[in-house]
């Protein structure tokens, strides 16, 4: 926010010569595309400064880059004090999140338009790597930046070793070329980061996920909150954001009641299959999210309470499909829930349970819950219709009353 109002704010000042060098730079470098054989943005940077040199910009107020200090520095390690180090530590984490977000976000866009493959542990090994390397020398920090990225995109690099191709090349040339860089001027420097940006910034992914309905508000809150609060800050917020909207769904998870495709064994959502038929006297509920202690309680109570108000379900199935593991307020609600059931008369029968599940209701005591376990739909459905018709003609309906 402060970036754009101090933008805002110097607008006043801006040096006309200088915007006119940017924009005819830039204006050049997407001229220069429709010719995808020429080096667009070396020749932009050649000529830029050549005319910087022939006719003297920075006499009149053109910023140049200047003279580059290329002397080598031998590996050592750096001589700190106590102050300096505790400074260190406070910008160490910051740091580190902005490389990884930074460096993972270009690895994993410039991946997925190639179809390249990302493995984390070895990209991040590297980045640690060429870091470890940079302090060493008392370089910068190193990153997988996306200016740098997008530059190399556009420009055509194909494979690993344009990166090293670029860093021999730049050695060469600040070995060779020095005086000349020295006149380049920065407008036209900018020229060639937004040239290089700007097929990044399509608004596309955003809209998609706008469409999908899906992450928009996490995407918001990152763009929202970098530009707001700044790099770090934002991220945070965005990490919080996902954080949050993680745990609703998690703790607010959707039940689904199922029923069985006529001609199959499919059981799906009776809301969006209205062809399917719901087993007689048995009703199939199914959560969208794992059981754990956020929703297990509140979740089952649901179940129980629907259950309640229809006298002809004699058996819940409770399909555990997304359930690998419970935690103890999970375990015992399940319990609970299993009693509940069965004084109101009700019989539960697990689908889909996984073996940790079984086995951690086995050590708790429930062994005969975990009898009454499937490990599909359709068998625990089958199961309760079985042990419903071997009962039927001596059980009566629930609630008591004796059938004319």
């Amino acid at each position: 926010a402060d970036f754009l109002l101090a933008l805002g704010l110097s607008l006043p000042t801006w040096h006309p010569l200088g915007v006119g060098v940017g924009v005819t730079a830039l204006v050049a470098l997407f001229a220069l595309r429709r010719l995808p054989m020429l080096p667009g943005a070396f020749l932009v940077v050649l000529a830029g400064a050549a005319l910087s040199a022939v006719f003297d910009l920075p006499a009149h107020g053109i910023a140049v880059v200047g003279r580059i200090d290329a002397m080598p520095s031998l590996p050592h390690l750096p001589d700190l004090d106590l102050a300096t180090l505790s400074r260190l530590a406070q910008l160490t984490l910051p740091l580190v999140l902005i490389l990884f977000a930074e460096s993972w976000g270009t690895m994993r866009a410039l991946a997925l338009r190639h179809g390249d493959t990302v493995v984390p542990d070895r990209e991040l090994t590297a980045l640690g790597l060429a870091n470890l390397a940079a302090a060493l020398v008392h370089g910068q920090p190193v990153g997988a930046g996306f200016s740098a990225g997008s530059a190399a995109e556009a420009a055509g690099a194909q494979s690993r070793a344009a990166a090293v191709i670029a860093a021999l090349g730049l050695t060469l040339l600040i070995a060779v070329a020095a005086p000349l860089i020295e006149h380049l001027p920065q407008p036209v420097l900018a020229a060639v980061v937004i040239a290089a940006l700007a097929h990044a910034l399509d608004p596309k992914p955003l809209i998609r996920l706008w469409r999908l309905d899906r992450d928009q508000g996490i995407a918001l809150a990152a763009a929202g909150g970098v530009l707001v609060f700044g790099i770090v800050d934002g991220m945070l917020l965005a990490v919080a954001t996902a954080v949050a909207a993680l745990l609703s769904r998690l703790a607010l998870p959707q039940v689904a009641r199922l029923g069985r495709l006529p001609g199959t064994r499919d059981f799906v959502d009776l809301a969006r299959h209205p062809e399917a038929l719901a087993p007689v006297g048995c009703t199939v509920w199914r959560p969208s999210e794992q059981l754990f202690f956020a929703n297990a309680e509140r979740l089952l109570a649901g179940i129980a309470a629907t259950v309640a108000r229809d006298p002809a379900t004699r058996v819940v199935v409770l399909s555990l499909e997304e359930t690998f593991d419970l935690d103890s307020t999970a375990l015992e609600a399940l319990i609970e829930f299993d009693t509940r059931l069965a004084a109101a008369g009700l019989e539960l029968r697990l689908a889909r349970a996984r073996d940790p599940v079984r086995d951690l209701l086995a050590v708790a005591g429930a062994t005969d819950l975990v009898a009454r376990s499937s490990y599909s739909v359709d068998d625990a459905v089958a199961l309760a219709e079985a042990d419903a018709a071997a009962r039927a003609p001596t059980d009566p309906p629930p609630g008591g009353a004796t059938p004319p």
